[in-house]
């Protein structure tokens, strides 16, 4: 199985191409919100000050949740290239048994997301710096850090289990592009939560990877928000986080940080057990 995971590893970093369009969603949505989406939101907090680093700290968070899917999703291109090019039967043919070949194919996913999410980490600490932001505390990074890491072992099972339907990189491709537009929708990074539909607001607060993006806006965000509504009203501060899904309503009280927590783990759980189900039952 370590052979296979440095095996994957290679073939992915190896291809510029195929980390370029990993990340291509992720381009596209900070392009949009450096020419367009950053003024008009911030053109609804007139005078409040500090809105820039808000602003900042918010879209980072976003990013670093979409990040974490699109290149997990772009890991699992090398098990399907390889299924359709039989290459995967070789292994099969190994004293490998089954699940650790798949193991290999989800270990060498979750770690590039894992890494490709730091590196996003990174570059967003020094843009909101850049621009006037505040550097995370030790102790926040640190929590962000283990948000990404349970964030990629959620997202390997959630995309495993999907990836486990197509055998064609044709498929595979629409697929990813249509994830990685619909997570940009989900976690509210096109629009803000508060303006969406209350049916699409369900579907939200049960998608795991936009618990992913509120754990990491409520942490990212945490000095930035006090900074910003200090002085102000807590009804104001409670809107602002409900309306840009730093804050999730259900039932008409927020719902807690134990709660998102607790699904991230459970879907983890979840889609791990199907996606082994899947692929024990499916032929190569």
């Amino acid at each position: 199985m370590k052979a296979l995971l440095i095996r994957n590893l290679k073939v992915y970093f190896r291809d510029k191409a195929s980390v370029f369009f990993s990340l291509l969603g992720v381009l596209i949505i900070f392009m949009l919100y450096l020419l367009f989406l950053g003024d008009v939101w911030i053109s609804n907090l007139p005078g409040v000050p500090g809105a820039r680093a808000l602003m900042d700290s918010w879209i980072i968070s976003g990013l670093l949740a979409v990040t974490s899917v699109t290149t997990v999703m772009g890991a699992f291109g090398t098990m399907v290239d390889d299924r359709a090019h039989k290459i995967i039967k070789d292994f099969d043919a190994s004293p490998v048994s089954r699940s650790k070949i798949v193991a290999g194919y989800e270990l060498s996913s979750f770690v590039v997301g894992t890494v490709m999410s730091l590196f996003a980490l990174v570059l967003g600490e020094l843009y909101i710096v850049a621009r006037g932001g505040l550097w995370l505390s030790p102790a926040a990074m640190l929590t962000v850090v283990g948000l990404i890491l349970l964030s990629a072992l959620c997202n390997t099972a959630l995309v495993s289990f999907v990836i486990s339907f197509f055998k064609s990189q044709n498929a595979f491709s629409t697929a990813s592009s249509l994830l990685g537009t619909l997570v940009g929708f989900l976690t509210g990074i096109y629009m803000p939560v508060g303006m969406m539909p209350d049916a699409v607001q369900v579907l939200i607060k049960v998608f795991p990877v936009s618990h992913a993006a509120l754990l990491l806006r409520q942490t990212i965000m945490a000095v930035p928000l006090t900074q910003t509504f200090a002085g102000a009203p807590e009804a104001m501060r409670q809107s602002f986080e409900s309306e840009m899904g730093i804050v999730f309503q259900w039932g008409g009280s927020p719902m807690s940080a134990a709660t998102s927590l607790g699904i991230l783990i459970g879907a983890s759980l979840l889609f791990y057990g199907l996606s082994i189900l899947q692929f024990s039952r499916k032929s190569r």
